[in-house]
């Protein structure tokens, strides 16, 4: 498993750099935080598990349905919150009372708890877990093992 997360923590750091495009999963072109997922998922394990419908920016928000909460559930695998780790998929709520819509990847630092995401307006960032984005942190997944 060690192996698994540090593989995925290597792969989304070579998304570092990659400018944010809404709806889009390619590495050095373009990506949202789902496309970032993506990419890591396909070099992690191949071909993605199902077709991403296409999305709006506030997607999921007027039905206030969890649609990224429940495709996590389907494909990934549920980490106790006390239990954090390296290469864990971070599911945020970006606002109070709204739907969870942005994700990244936990990732060590030797100067404090990092997670690397594509921000709307920076691309794919390697930033710092601070107070503010660990407060918006609703659910921890893990990617399953094997290819």
């Amino acid at each position: 498993m060690e192996a698994s997360r540090s593989r995925a923590v290597i792969e989304a750091r070579r998304w570092i750099g990659t400018p944010y495009v809404h709806q889009a999963s390619c590495r050095g072109a373009g990506c949202d935080c789902l496309g970032l997922l993506r990419g890591v998922w396909r070099a992690l394990h191949g071909r993605e598990p199902e077709a991403v419908p296409a999305y709006t920016a506030d997607w999921s928000e007027p039905s206030g349905q969890e649609r990224l909460w429940a495709a996590a559930l389907r494909h990934l695998l549920p980490r106790v919150p006390g239990e954090a780790a390296e290469g864990d998929v971070l599911l945020f709520r970006m606002r109070s009372g709204s739907v969870a819509k942005h994700l990244g990847i936990a990732a060590g630092s030797v100067a404090g708890e990092t997670f690397i995401h594509a921000y709307s307006g920076h691309g794919v960032v390697e930033s710092a877990l601070s107070e503010p984005w660990r407060r918006r942190i609703v659910a921890r997944f893990q990617f399953p093992e094997g290819a």
